[in-house]
Formats: structure tokens, C-alpha cells, sequence
């Protein structure tokens, strides 16, 4: 009911995850970034068993999301980075597992450059070999409805394990969500449902005395009233 609907860019997904434990970072624009994920693996990745890091004191006010396979960490704590690997390590020494982490670790806006992702992502990616890593771009965006747009894009997916440092590792995962945002950002600027896929449809409409109005007006003229403020899908 919030949004117009989710999208998933025609990129689609990669291939060659099937029977390997994936790891699924991305930006984090918003509150809703933990309910689209636990969306996305529903409607992506069924089959799978989802899980995700949280601060601790957020998850506190959320506890329904801890049924749902979200794990509460201390940030900024030697006690919660040991945790954090720990639990990731565990949740994906089982091939059906996700792990989905908004990586910048805090609310940040889609077009600040650069990112810059917490390091705990880094030294789990060199604990993984046989992983796949996924970037996933998000924004939600006002394009001509009322209700926004959740956009999606999934970057490359890159090899867990390997010999680069932990330096080496962020460097890598910042560029690699770079350029899979700045695509999204490009698909979202040019605001055409033909480049996404829809994946949940929701709200259309401009509501209020609007809506009213072009509903009375069809009704006289004995025309069906579409909601949609554009009838380009």
C-alpha cells in the first residue's frame, strides 16, 4: 500500500548460485531496506533461508523481524564484529542460506559518492571460499503516481575466498556496489517500467478529492475509471 510497486531491473539475476551459500550486500537508503529484502527473498529465492544482521538496539524496537532470521548486533564493538562473523560464518556453512547485510551500516543517500562499507563485510568475504557475493543497488523513487517506486538492480556476483587482504576486499565490494548503483540511478533517471521487471505491484492513483473527481467524471461518461495518473504499463 505505500508504493506503486517493486521493480527489478531486466539485468535480472546472475547465474550459477544454485547449491552455494550467497551473500547479498547493498546500499542502504531506507528504513524499509529490511522488509524489501525479506520481500525479495521470498519472491527471488525461494527454497532458501534468509538471514541478516541488525544493530542490536534497532532490532530491540523491531523484535518480529528476529522470527524472520534477523540476528541483533553490537556495532562499533570488538564483541559485536566477533559475533557478526561468527553467526555469518555459521549461517553460511549451509549452501540454502542468504545472508542479506545493508552494508554501509547506517541511512545513506543513493547518490553520495564514495561509499564506504563497514569492514566486517570485507573479512567475511575472505572466509568464504565457494560463496557468492552479490551487490544489490535500492532506491525508492517518485517517477508519475503518487506512491513511490522500489527499485532494484544485482550487480556481478563475485567469488568468495581468494588471497586479497581485507583492504583489498573493501576496495573491491565498494567499487563493485558503485557501479551497480550508478546503473540503477541511470535506469531510475530515464523513469521507464520497461526497463524493470515488476515483482509486487501496489498502490496506483493520485487519491484524495483527485481520485474522486476522475472517478465521478467516469462514472457520468460511463467510461471505467483507471486509477493510474499514466497508462504506460
Amino acid at each position: 500500500r505505500r508504493f506503486h510497486a517493486v521493480r527489478l531491473s531486466r539485468t535480472g539475476l546472475p547465474a550459477g548460485m544454485e547449491g552455494r551459500p550467497v551473500i547479498i550486500y547493498g546500499n542502504h537508503p531506507s528504513w524499509w531496506d529490511p522488509a524489501l529484502y525479506i520481500l525479495l527473498c521470498a519472491l527471488l529465492f525461494r527454497g532458501r533461508h534468509g538471514y541478516g544482521p541488525m544493530d542490536a538496539k534497532a532490532l530491540g524496537k523491531y523484535g518480529l523481524f528476529e522470527r524472520m532470521g534477523v540476528f541483533g548486533i553490537a556495532l562499533d564493538s570488538p564483541r559485536g564484529a566477533a559475533r557478526f562473523l561468527s553467526t555469518s560464518l555459521g549461517i553460511l556453512s549451509d549452501p540454502r542460506s542468504i545472508l542479506w547485510i545493508t552494508a554501509e551500516g547506517e541511512f545513506t543517500d543513493p547518490r553520495r559518492r564514495p561509499i564506504q562499507l563497514r569492514p566486517g563485510l570485507a573479512h567475511l568475504a575472505r572466509r568464504v571460499p565457494g560463496a557468492v557475493i552479490l551487490p544489490l543497488a535500492v532506491e525508492y523513487t517518485f517517477w508519475n503516481e503518487s506512491k513511490p517506486e522500489a527499485l532494484v538492480r544485482f550487480g556481478p556476483p563475485i567469488e568468495g575466498g581468494g588471497t586479497r587482504t581485507v583492504a583489498e576486499w573493501t576496495q573491491h565490494l565498494e567499487g563493485e556496489l558503485t557501479r551497480t548503483m550508478d546503473a540503477l540511478s541511470g535506469e531510475s533517471m530515464q523513469r521507464d517500467p520497461a526497463l524493470f521487471q515488476p515483482l509486487l505491484r501496489g498502490v496506483a492513483g493520485v487519491g484524495g478529492i483527485y481520485d474522486l473527481w476522475r472517478r465521478s467524471r467516469a462514472l457520468a461518461t460511463g467510461q471505467r475509471f483507471d486509477s493510474r495518473h499514466e497508462e504506460r504499463e
